[in-house]
């Protein structure tokens, strides 16, 4: 069996750590040939190749693809996906926007946040904030599977597959790009951090989570939020960790005035070790917490970065 990937490509430069975990879930499927999209992908594809367990990487470079529309793209895979019994991606914003739609051009269903690999049919994928593991075998003829990584190991470098240049699709020209707004930070990426230091709604105000910002910056750590927080102001959209947020499983989690609804749970109960601070000692947090300290943050935190 044959199994394309799609490499997740910001700017032109490879997400290497996202694509190398969904090599390692690709590859008990079969051999992994690697679609590097963009408007420049040559390095994205060179970098591609030095990944082990990649048999082959395709190199799409295009000017329609320089702008992360989801049609293009889809329409590129979608004329490929003959040659191919698997088509997978990590769960990144843009293959969560990009597989859908091949999938629906193939007429199959998608098999979301997939966590394991049973078989060639059999995938295992939580639901009900993961609480539960569904187990799902598909019939389809063509898989397409969005890899949830947070629960893979990424893959080591030392491969050397070869690179081919491909043509593009025809545009379907349903979309067109107006503008980028981008955030910039000099903080790790939320989802492939190290460390992540998360406020909550305890911390109370946008002005007061800049004692969180503190502790992270003094960890080298990324900062993330409750949806609650976000839901308040208090942190952009893109610091939410949860269920309708990021997914993130570090391996060190430092949840600060978050009282650990299951919602929120579901994006980081797989962190390696979780640190709560919380003034109330019922909070659900401290049950799956591996150190936790009952005190008021504003206190607390101060303190630990100083003494950092």
């Amino acid at each position: 069996m044959a199994v394309l990937l799609l490499a997740e490509v910001n700017d032109g430069e490879l997400a290497l750590d996202a694509t190398a975990k969904a090599v390692s879930g690709a590859k008990a499927l079969g051999d992994v040939t690697v679609l590097a999209v963009g408007a420049k992908a040559a390095a994205a594809a060179a970098a591609a190749a030095k990944i082990d367990g990649v048999a082959k990487v395709l190199c799409a470079e295009d000017a329609v693809y320089g702008h992360r529309l989801a049609e293009p793209v889809a329409a590129l895979i979608a004329s490929l996906a003959g040659d191919f019994s698997h088509i997978v991606a990590p769960a990144t914003t843009d293959a969560k926007n990009i597989l859908p739609r091949v999938a629906a051009l193939l007429d199959v269903m998608i098999l979301t946040d997939v966590t394991a690999v049973v078989d060639a049919d059999t995938f295992e994928r939580p639901v009900y904030a993961g609480n539960a593991i569904q187990t799902v075998k598909s019939s389809d003829a063509t898989k397409v599977i969005t890899f949830r990584t947070a629960t893979f190991d990424a893959a080591g470098e030392g491969g050397s597959a070869a690179v081919e240049n491909i043509g593009a699709a025809e545009n379907p020209g349903v979309s067109e790009w107006v503008e980028d707004k981008l955030a910039e930070s000099d903080r790790p990426e939320l989802t492939s951090a190290g460390i992540v230091v998360s406020g909550g709604r305890g911390v109370g105000s946008e002005e007061n989570f800049a004692i969180i910002e503190k502790l992270a910056d003094k960890l080298g750590a990324a900062v993330g939020a409750s949806r609650a927080a976000v839901d308040s102001g208090f942190a952009p959209n893109d610091w939410q960790v949860g269920q309708t947020g990021k997914v993130v499983a570090p391996e060190l989690y430092i949840a600060v005035g978050i009282s650990g609804a299951i919602q929120h749970l579901a994006g980081m109960k797989d962190s390696k070790i979780i640190v709560a601070i919380n003034k109330d000692e019922e909070a659900p947090i401290f049950q799956v917490a591996d150190f936790g300290l009952v005190a008021d943050l504003f206190e607390a935190v101060p303190e630990l970065t100083d003494k950092l």
